[in-house]
């Protein structure tokens, strides 16, 4: 129903775009055990789980959190990795210690939560039994910020005592957000949390290519221009651990069924005539028509010499469907096409091509070498599965490739 008392347009935003890690439920879908340590750490909280046996940290493993807004919440991390398969309690069971890492702003510059990510390793390292290596990575973004701490402390010549390095579903060449869907979250009158996620500073060091609510372009944000720089002079990946990757997205070039330049969502009421479009090559073309009554405005939002993104090879999210829910919620009629697009192409999770050209985007990555790819071993899922979605296919890859 629409919000009482006010313009329904402007309670929108109340949303965010989340994965399956992200998107809490309530109440959680099982007991999830509580942490044997609790570590506060400079901007971020890590959950420590002793693996079977152990009396203290023997054999540590460090799992980052991924983006959002707001606070890690750990506990629902913890409930999402061992959902669909028990990864937690398989590593667990292995003796391995599992430490969960968040932070206290999932939006932040990805330099702010690589501090807490360093931190989080020193503690690891000083707390520990014996002298096993550390396993260190992180889901979505997780990864970069964990690839960007361990290969800081490496220009710095710390001791990271890390074996292994492991990222899962990340964006090392850059994350999907369909334009069209950017350009509304600031076309919702007033400040919303959506316009925040997609204006944050994650976002925009993440982001292939972000749009600017100021200027109304789209093209690479400074800040990502930045970061990039940044992870490139203090040598871009750590060389000291083995770097495996995992990809939610497949292999073979084979993407969703989402013909470039279709209708995936139209909305009815509330934003009556908005309409959004898969993304589509070409000069001009449209991704969304936008259109609201209070205050009135309309709007065009189109791209230029795009690749055909929405349907790419790739961990998919539910942009437009999270969005056709709010809209619901808050009395919309909406015709939703295409629930799911493309977030995070496997070419970028598997750090083997960029995205700007749309034979790299859909490259058939098992007809490759594997040793063009940036990490030491990688592996796509056989199936197009949710970002960063913990699957028995990926997480028994990387359960398989940890030293003993």
């Amino acid at each position: 129903m629409s919000q009482p008392g006010g313009n329904p347009e402007q309670y929108v935003g109340a949303f965010t775009l989340a994965g399956p890690l992200d998107a809490a439920p309530v109440p959680l879908p099982y007991p999830v055990p509580e942490p044997d340590d609790v570590w506060t750490l400079p901007g971020g909280t890590a959950h420590v789980f002793r693996g079977e046996g152990n009396q203290g940290i023997v054999r540590p493993v460090i799992m980052a959190d991924g983006f959002s807004l707001g606070p890690s919440d750990l506990t629902w991390l913890y409930a999402a990795l061992n959902r669909d398969f028990p990864f937690l309690t398989e590593l667990r069971r292995r003796g391995r210690d599992v430490i969960l890492l968040g932070y206290g702003e999932r939006s932040a510059s990805l330099l702010d939560n690589a501090r807490t990510a360093t931190a989080c390793i020193r503690r690891a390292v000083t707390e520990r039994i014996g002298s096993a290596r550390l396993v260190v990575g992180g889901f979505s973004m997780g990864g970069l910020v964990t690839r960007y701490a361990l290969t800081r402390m490496e220009s710095r010549r710390t001791d990271h005592e890390t074996a292994v390095y492991f990222s899962y579903d990340s964006p090392h060449r850059g994350a999907v957000v369909p334009i069209g869907l950017q350009a509304f979250s600031h076309f919702i009158p007033g400040k919303n949390d959506f316009a925040r996620q997609m204006n944050s500073p994650a976002a925009r060091q993440m982001l292939w290519r972000h749009y600017d609510p100021t200027t109304r372009k789209t093209g690479v944000a400074p800040e990502r221009t930045e970061f990039l720089r940044h992870l490139h002079e203090i040598g871009g990946w750590p060389r000291i651990p083995q770097r495996f990757g995992v990809a939610n997205g497949r292999g073979d070039g084979t993407g969703l069924a989402i013909p470039p330049g279709d209708v995936t969502l139209v909305v009815r009421k509330i934003f009556p005539g908005t309409t959004f479009y898969a993304q589509a090559q070409g000069h001009n073309a449209v991704v969304a028509e936008l259109k609201r009554r209070l205050p009135w405005a309309q709007r065009t939002i189109t791209t230029d010499d795009f690749p055909e993104l929405d349907g790419a090879p790739g961990g998919t999210l539910a942009s437009f469907g999270i969005l056709a829910d709010a809209l619901r919620e808050k009395g919309a009629e909406v015709d939703l096409r295409h629930e799911e697009v493309c977030f995070v192409p496997s070419v970028s999770a598997v750090a083997i091509r960029d995205l700007d050209d749309n034979q790299d985007l859909y490259t058939d990555i098992n007809a490759l070498d594997p040793s063009e790819s940036e990490l030491d071993d990688f592996l796509c899922s056989s199936a197009t599965t949710g970002h960063a979605a913990a699957t028995e296919e990926l997480c028994t890859w990387l359960l398989d490739r940890l030293p003993d």
